[in-house]
């Protein structure tokens, strides 16, 4: 398998991860919704940057799912559907886990944070596959 496969599956491998995790804390501990929010955009963050490795676009290191969608839509259409629903993750990504900008999300949050994520890496592994 060349490098570039190699990358794409151990992103994917990564996403799932924390989709698990996501969907574990969804099942087991609905408590935990700022790390249930956390993870599944983290999730979609890995998912798009193996679409981009795919797509063998070059990006920076980033947390911001725009700018990753951004890219992809350069070579690819990037509905406006799925830039709101990554909009609504993007609030979710690194910086709300430190106290300054803490945020608990609600429960409902979370379950359409999962909801989200799932479309995405629906849309993404889609795209994988047939192209």
């Amino acid at each position: 398998m060349d490098k570039r496969n190699e990358l794409i599956k151990e992103w994917i491998h990564k996403a799932n991860h924390d989709m698990g995790m996501a969907k574990l804390a969804l099942e087991h501990k609905i408590e935990y919704t700022d790390s249930i929010c956390f993870h599944c955009q983290q999730a979609v963050e890995k998912y798009l940057k193996a679409y981009l490795v795919y797509l063998n676009i070059v990006f920076k290191k980033t947390h911001s799912l725009s700018y990753l969608l951004d890219l992809i839509n350069e070579m690819d259409k990037v509905s406006d559907k799925m830039y709101s629903r990554a909009e609504i993750l993007e609030s979710y990504a690194v910086e709300m886990r430190y106290p300054d900008d803490w945020y608990e999300p609600t429960e409902k949050e979370a379950r359409e944070a999962y909801s989200i994520a799932m479309k995405i890496r629906e849309y993404i592994l889609a795209n994988l596959i047939t192209k």
